[in-house]
């Protein structure tokens, strides 16, 4: 279990280390984005994808109908985080170079979960749904607080927030969906 200060430690680790591919002093990127701002919108926006191809297999898959619906809302919230997410990189000024792709981070729904899910329906469909979107929205939280406390871009930390509230609401509404 990743606390909020491991979380944090996580993506200044990320920074550090190489996992993301911008220098540490680039003078191209705005002085508002720094290392755990860029870090954390280059690891949510493979994390939110992976989740997406999940919830694009429920309306043909779920065994439960308020499931399906549910996993149908949360696409589009995605898409739509996503879309900010996508901004926020360009405006950083950091190229989308993918340093997370390939990886299985905490959280991140699997390509194995996604062959998995493609390959049942009904209720163990729904299991995996369920036990891949609450993993994710778990660890989306956790991101999210640790971007909120150590980012230093006040566009990124108020998505952070907003982010981190969706994935709370989520949560609660997949308990009574699953």
């Amino acid at each position: 279990v990743l606390t909020r200060r491991s979380v944090g430690g996580l993506l200044l680790a990320l920074a550090v280390a190489g996992c993301t591919t911008q220098p540490a002093a680039d003078p191209t990127r705005p002085a508002s984005f720094n290392d755990t701002d860029t870090a954390w919108i280059q690891l949510m926006i493979p994390m939110d994808e992976r989740a997406r191809l999940l919830t694009d297999l429920a309306p043909a898959r779920a065994g439960r109908p308020a499931l399906a619906d549910w996993a149908a809302e949360s696409g589009r919230r995605l898409e739509d985080e996503l879309g900010k997410l996508r901004e926020l990189l360009k405006l950083s000024g950091i190229p989308d170079t993918r340093p997370h792709e390939g990886h299985n981070m905490p959280g991140m729904v699997t390509l194995d979960t996604i062959g998995r899910a493609k390959a049942t329906r009904g209720g163990d469909f729904d299991q995996l749904l369920t036990r891949g979107l609450r993993a994710h929205l778990v660890q989306v939280r956790a991101l999210c607080t640790s971007e909120r406390t150590s980012g230093s871009s006040p566009r990124a930390r108020d998505l952070a927030a907003e982010i981190e509230k969706s994935a709370a609401e989520q949560i609660t509404r997949l308990a009574g969906a699953g």
